[in-house]
Parts: C-alpha cells; sequence; structure tokens
C-alpha cells in the first residue's frame, strides 16, 4: 500500500465468495488475501461502465 494512513474496513462475505477471492490470489500469486481484495477492487472500478 502506497498510501500513509490506512483505513481498515471489515465486511462479512459468504465463504462461497471468500473462496473465490483465495482461488484469485493463488491464481495471480498474490501474497495475502487483504492484497487480493484490494487488487479485485480496482479491477471492478476500473471496469468499463455499461
Amino acid at each position: 500500500m502506497s498510501e500513509q494512513n490506512s483505513e481498515r474496513i471489515i465486511t462479512p462475505m459468504p465463504p462461497s465468495l471468500v473462496e473465490k477471492i483465495d482461488d484469485f490470489r493463488f491464481r495471480e500469486r498474490v501474497a495475502s488475501r487483504a492484497e487480493a481484495v484490494r487488487q479485485l477492487i480496482l479491477k471492478g472500478l476500473a471496469a468499463p461502465k455499461e
């Protein structure tokens, strides 16, 4: 993370979503689940709008 002051966000997720996040993490060789979630959020925000 590049920002000095990071904010912690705690969000409950169903096990099926956590499994998909972990699948992404291992497939992309991401170091942590938190980093995988950050990457997925950034990809979603950068996705073309419908």
